[in-house]
């Protein structure tokens, strides 16, 4: 009977047979050791030289690192193992002999492994990272399909951009400038228009060589806009959001949190309703833990987020930012237009912003004069404009990180191990 690691819990006292490559072995006299793996999860296979074949103990004995195997055994239960199993081994069957595998049991550095990312997403920790960044995906779909969403793809060539030119990859549509994605919330703000709730999940792309270990020139981003929605509004489905997924990685990963050696504590009481501040108050709370390089109207930078977020045992909003150093489409606050309606959701732990969000602007005349502040006229822009011509509503929306969110809740120090492949630039970019 064919199964897999992730299902053998149902075969326990029966003989399976699964498709394995070999991570790690060791023996000891008249028994071989074989740490498996198959994709969906780790197990320990056990030859006795009792109960196999000559050949078969040898084999198991010399077999090399990461040779593909059929692997037949009797499920046992070993409360020792993560998995709560192991395989009493009966047979191998060898699919082919790897040689001189490069990434061997050892300590390598990171820059070593980044150039072998085909073969380091093998590892265990690898494993890990790539099993609860899917729990994320998966749980965000579920979040958002419950609460009415629909799913839109906005492209990835586009001729506008949302947040500023200055960080765009330039190309050309034929014989038109075109630009990489940096966001596609101007076509999800159309959609919103027309399907009420919508979210995308793709990839973006800023160019800009940052060299810290919270940013990536290429990453994945999950970005909802919804009809009729305030900023109030959305700031409670974001921390539901957030809630959500941290909890679903705690329900559904805690071998992979385990593996990774992930403190739990400081995700268990990641649930809504979440701490907030406003800029103005931020502004003061740091110039009173002495940081004397930041003044009203600048933007925050890593130690300034790191400084908030210490404050709190959860993710903070920080609400209000001054208009000017913020985008757009921002709507600003009623009661004070020299800010917007607009939040930053910091993570715990020196992880930084993982949110960015706000109440965008819904009045034509007030578009204008901001396209006119931006030089934004021409027909790039022009059909975005135009939404707020045809039964413009109040509305909203965000954008989460998804490599940053990973780094968060795995607790892992380097952003790059987030993402399967990374480009080029990335690696040069640690």
């Amino acid at each position: 009977m064919k199964t897999t690691i992730s299902t053998i819990k149902n075969h326990l006292d029966d003989t399976v047979t699964i498709g394995a490559w070999l991570h790690n072995k060791r023996s000891s006299g008249k028994i071989a050791f074989l740490q498996l793996r198959d994709g969906t999860g780790f197990i320990q296979g056990v030859v006795a030289k009792s109960a196999v074949s000559e050949d078969v103990f040898d084999l198991a004995k010399n077999i090399n690192q990461e040779t593909s195997l059929y692997v037949t055994g009797k499920v046992v239960e070993d409360k020792r193992s993560p998995l709560g199993f192991e395989l009493q081994v009966t047979d191998l069957e060898v699919i082919q002999e790897a040689e001189d595998y490069p990434i061997t049991p050892k300590e390598h550095g990171t820059e070593f492994l980044m150039d072998h990312r085909h073969l380091w997403l093998r590892s265990k920790k690898q494993h890990a990272i790539m099993k609860v960044r899917n729990e994320i995906i998966r749980s965000t779909y579920e979040f958002f399909n419950d609460q009415g969403f629909a799913k839109v793809d906005p492209p990835i060539l586009t001729g506008a951009s949302a947040e500023g030119t200055t960080e765009l990859f330039h190309t050309k549509y034929f014989d038109e400038d075109a630009y990489l994605s940096q966001s596609g919330q101007l076509y999800l703000e159309a959609a919103a228009m027309a399907l009420g709730r919508v979210f995308s999940f793709g990839p973006t792309f800023r160019a800009e060589k940052s060299k810290t270990r919270r940013h990536l020139i290429e990453f994945w981003m999950i970005e909802p806009e919804m009809a009729f929605m305030d900023h109030e509004e959305s700031l409670q489905l974001q921390e539901q959001y957030v809630s959500h997924v941290v909890q679903s990685v705690l329900k559904n990963c805690k071998i992979e949190l385990n593996t990774l050696d992930r403190d739990t504590s400081k995700l268990e009481n990641i649930e809504a309703p979440f701490p907030r501040i406003t800029y103005d108050d931020a502004i003061q709370f740091l110039k009173d833990q002495g940081f004397d390089d930041i003044d009203w109207g600048d933007d925050f930078g890593a130690p300034h987020e790191t400084a908030i977020a210490e404050a709190y045992d959860k993710p903070v909003f920080i609400t209000h930012f001054p208009v000017e150093i913020k985008a757009f489409y921002m709507k600003p606050d009623p009661d004070n237009p020299k800010v917007a309606l607009c939040a930053d959701l910091i993570a715990p732990e020196g992880y930084g912003e993982i949110i960015g969000g706000s109440q965008r602007i819904d009045d034509y005349e007030l578009m204008q004069q901001r396209y006119d502040e931006h030089d934004l006229n021409g027909p790039a822009y022009e059909w975005y404009l135009q939404l707020r011509n045809y039964g413009s509503v109040p509305h909203s929306g965000f954008g989460l990180g998804l490599e940053r969110t990973v780094a968060w809740i795995t607790g892992i120090e380097h952003i790059r191990e987030t993402i399967p492949f990374p480009r080029l630039l990335n690696r040069l970019y640690p």
